[in-house]
């Protein structure tokens, strides 16, 4: 709202520096401010009324060290970020972009996933929460939509450059250039680094070209509902997913800022996404809402996030992921949530299989999701937070290294 209003007072009353709206570079700067004042003043008074409501969360007993401690925490706290990253947006970034559509639709559908299986947990008393067949129905809901946009949406497009020999490339950028809509997404550490989703088909005959959009969507409704599970599951220990997934939203901003500035596109020698450098402004106020909640959520938290923060910040990190075609390194970006997904995973599969076959189950972990086991082991809350904190780092500079290395 703000970028339409300072640039219409520039075109018409050339007000001096009023044109440092223009950039995104301020924006997203201003983005980050605005993002960690709102969490950090709404943050308080949202904590005052849960207390006041008497909104916590009830605890059961797993024999965890410090657990009795968190009983009556108030929960529900993602609101404090759901509101801290859409306040920035709105007000700064340019809301006809098809990308901040989508990220904002992303940010309120899994809110509102969220925010009903809090609402049923703590109202209705209902530990179970939500039903688990309608919270994968919302996921695989928001799947479908972004995959349908991302593939049949004409305004969803990448650049290719007219080379001496008639060709073009996403990359070597020359002054000749068009924009158009290809699924193309980029495969790490390899020199020609592009992978066409319309060529898994090629070898099967014509007949299947337009059909791999029957590929895609899947793999967008998979993403989407791994990486949001995983970052509910990796919501157990006070500051591990808001702090894991600030590191991860740091990195998406770079991603985004390098293939939206065409120049930088051209050095680096990777596709240029026209009008995806927006998306900086949604990473930065993503990034300040998270550190914004660390304030009141790191270890002792006076808030959990709840299902209303940790399904949103899964979703929105695999939605943006998709945006700038980065989603196969999602699996070294969001290596704590997956980690954490699989640990779940392995742990009842082989309690299942040890049940049948030995008529005991047997456990692989002590406790899963992962960061539970190291809690058996004895070791403290902040220490484990700390270290998977390092370990979500290293990630995002393997991550980061991708855009040179191949």
């Amino acid at each position: 709202m703000l970028y339409y209003l300072f640039r219409y007072l520039n075109e018409h009353y050339n007000l001096p520096g009023i044109g440092v709206f223009q950039y995104t570079t301020f924006r997203a700067g201003l983005a980050v401010v605005i993002s960690l004042l709102i969490a950090l003043t709404f943050g308080h008074r949202l904590i005052k009324i849960l207390q006041r409501k008497q909104i916590g969360e009830s605890v059961r007993d797993l024999g965890l060290q410090g657990q009795n401690e968190k009983k009556g925490t108030p929960t529900m706290g993602g609101l404090i970020i759901i509101l801290a990253i859409l306040v920035p947006v709105l007000l700064l970034a340019r809301l006809r972009n098809i990308y901040i559509i989508l990220m904002l639709l992303s940010t309120v559908w899994l809110g509102l996933i969220g925010f009903l299986d809090d609402y049923i947990k703590v109202f209705r008393k209902n530990k179970e929460g939500l039903s688990g067949r309608f919270k994968v129905l919302g996921q695989v809901g928001l799947g479908i939509t972004v995959g349908w946009v991302l593939f049949y949406s004409n305004e969803i497009t990448i650049r290719e450059y007219l080379q001496p020999n008639g060709t073009f490339s996403t990359v070597n950028a020359t002054k000749f250039y068009k924009d158009v809509h290809l699924m193309i997404t980029t495969v790490p550490f390899m020199k020609d680094n592009e992978l066409n989703y319309a060529n898994l088909f090629a070898t099967a005959g014509t007949i299947f070209n337009g059909l791999y959009g029957f590929l895609y969507i899947p793999i967008v409704i998979f993403l989407v509902t791994a990486i949001s599970n995983g970052a509910n599951l990796t919501d157990g220990l006070d500051g591990l997913a808001a702090g894991t997934s600030a590191i991860i939203g740091i990195t998406l901003a770079i991603f985004a800022f390098v293939s939206g500035n065409a120049l930088l596109a051209d050095y680096l020698d990777v596709m240029f996404i026209p009008d995806s450098g927006e998306l900086v402004i949604f990473c930065t106020a993503f990034v300040g809402a998270c550190i914004g909640f660390l304030w009141y959520n790191s270890y002792p938290a006076q808030v959990f996030m709840g299902d209303t923060g940790s399904l949103t910040l899964g979703g929105i990190i695999t939605v943006l992921a998709l945006v700038v075609r980065k989603e196969l390194l999602i699996p070294i970006l969001c290596g704590v949530f997956i980690i954490e997904n699989l640990s779940v995973v392995v742990q009842v599969s082989w309690f299942k299989y040890t049940k049948r076959k030995y008529g005991e189950g047997r456990r692989l972990l002590r406790m899963s999701p992962l960061h539970h086991h190291y809690q058996k082991l004895g070791y403290h809350e902040s220490k484990i937070v700390s270290r998977f904190w390092i370990v979500g780092i290293m990630l995002a500079v393997i991550t980061l290294v991708t855009l040179k290395l191949r």
